[in-house]
């Protein structure tokens, strides 16, 4: 069969829809982590006031989660291939639960954990000088409070349990659903990034009125518990699920069969596959985390709002993103059902994306509040989209049984990203107190890394593993 005569093929209404009742499952998982992540965000103004943290406190604070996401990513996408996503992910989220609530004593944390944690700061700030001096910078003066360390240790617990949900998500996603529904799939529970985003503002301050920050962290991290619940009580494999027609199964599985061996990491990196999904990452996802930990300070920076009046404004930015999420997926999905080649599909609405962004340099120089949010809003849609594109080029490139460790490669080469991008963000704030040289990195970098995925993946041909 043709890729477009596969691609055309439409389900019959009798294959059922079970496999969409697993992909609300990685929905409300997502949303979890996001808010998860996110609280920190929100109460930024309201904790740098109370402990004294300056923009490189809370650079540092945000480079221990990315830190420990790229770490979590070295392993996790194997783990995840190795023990299957059901142990895997329950792990993961028992940990990154356990973490979120730990911030609430994230003081007594950082008294326990200064021996330890202040070296590795200092060390990492003298690399910093060392490479700075090269180029004629003044040296960084950098203190570490105990508050600091308390929430970079806590940030890392959770960057570690965080690392699983994606490679988790996406492997889930290859098991349950054919390749011609995997972008939607992926849309849509990358959806679900955007309403934890969306919600964290809304919900936070009125935790924050009712009872304090504390409980913030406290209420917040139960939630991932009762995900773990429905997540254990719902869960199998396609083809041991009972609640599965079989017309559904045969339908999932409808794709050409692919070898079950395991493919280790050293099979993998040579592939040039594997390069084009893993610098896409490296160059974009950093945007996404300037948005999210640095979004409310940009807003009460430049337009003075804050714990109780950046909540609306938050909300709008990701309703906006989570239409771009599905709609990116979406797009896709709906061309190569139109009979266009996955190549062209998803590289096509990966370039709409990449030009959406674009305009989001306005937002730092605008004195409308409005006019910003909306540019934020569809630069943040146009990411959810080209994001849930690049997640769906791992399975399209890839088999199912090495999905989990390319995405675990490309989401920790994200997470270096991340990891550039934390102190850069601080450090120009520092220097500028202003977000137009952030914007303008953000609005150059989709369309970047469009151009370096089709020079090494020119038709997203699927890599030629060696299975012996």
């Amino acid at each position: 069969m043709s890729e477009e005569t596969e691609a055309a093929s439409q389900p019959s209404p009798r294959v059922g829809n079970f496999r969409w009742v697993i992909c609300s499952l990685l929905f409300f998982a997502a949303t979890v982590n996001y808010v998860d992540r996110q609280v920190i965000g929100i109460l930024k103004p309201t904790l740098a006031s109370e402990f004294g943290w300056n923009e490189l406190d809370y650079s540092w604070i945000v480079f221990s989660f990315q830190t420990a996401y790229a770490i979590g990513l070295l392993f996790v996408g194997k783990l995840m291939d190795k023990i299957g996503t059901k142990k895997g992910f329950a792990i993961a989220i028992v940990l990154w639960s356990l973490a979120a609530i730990a911030h609430a004593w994230a003081i007594g944390i950082g008294t326990l954990s200064s021996p330890v944690v202040a070296p590795i700061v200092a060390t990492i700030v003298s690399v910093i000088n060392a490479v700075s001096s090269m180029f004629g910078a003044a040296p960084w003066t950098f203190t570490l409070s105990v508050s600091v360390v308390g929430f970079m240790t806590v940030r890392f617990m959770l960057g570690l349990g965080e690392a699983g949900n994606f490679p988790a998500s996406i492997k889930t996603v290859a098991e349950w659903f054919p390749k011609k529904e995997r972008a939607l799939a992926t849309g849509i529970f990358n959806a679900g990034t955007n309403v934890g985003a969306l919600a964290t503002p809304l919900l936070v301050p009125l935790i924050v009125r009712a009872w304090g920050w504390y409980e913030a962290f406290i209420f917040t991290g139960i939630l991932g518990f009762l995900w773990l619940a429905c997540w254990l009580l719902i869960y199998k494999r396609p083809e041991e699920h009972k609640s599965l027609s079989t017309q559904e199964l045969a339908y999932i599985q409808s794709d050409p069969v692919e070898p079950t061996v395991k493919i280790p990491w050293r099979q993998l990196l040579p592939h040039r596959q594997t390069w084009a999904f893993g610098i896409g990452k490296l160059l974009t996802d950093p945007i996404w985390w300037v948005y999210l930990f640095w979004l409310p300070d940009f807003l009460n920076k430049q337009y003075g709002l804050d714990l109780k009046n950046f909540g609306i404004p938050l909300a709008v930015i990701y309703v906006i993103a989570d239409v771009g999420s599905v709609g990116g997926g979406y797009l896709s999905s709906k061309l190569i059902k139109m009979g266009w080649t996955i190549n062209r599909s998803r590289k096509t609405a990966m370039l709409i994306c990449a030009l959406a962004v674009v305009p989001i340099v306005f937002a730092a120089i605008t004195s409308n509040l409005w006019v910003a949010v909306i540019l934020i809003g569809i630069a943040a849609a146009a990411h959810q989209g080209w994001s849930a594109n690049m997640f769906t080029l791992a399975s399209d490139m890839f088999p199912k049984q090495a999905v989990g460790s390319v995405v675990g490669i490309g989401g920790m080469m994200g997470a270096v990203g991340g990891m550039i991008i934390s102190p850069l963000v601080g450090l120009i704030l520092d220097k500028t107190g202003s977000y137009l040289i952030i914007f303008i990195i953000a609005a150059s970098a989709y369309l970047v890394a469009l151009l370096v995925i089709h020079l090494l993946a020119p038709r997203l041909e699927p890599a030629n593993i060696n299975y012996e």
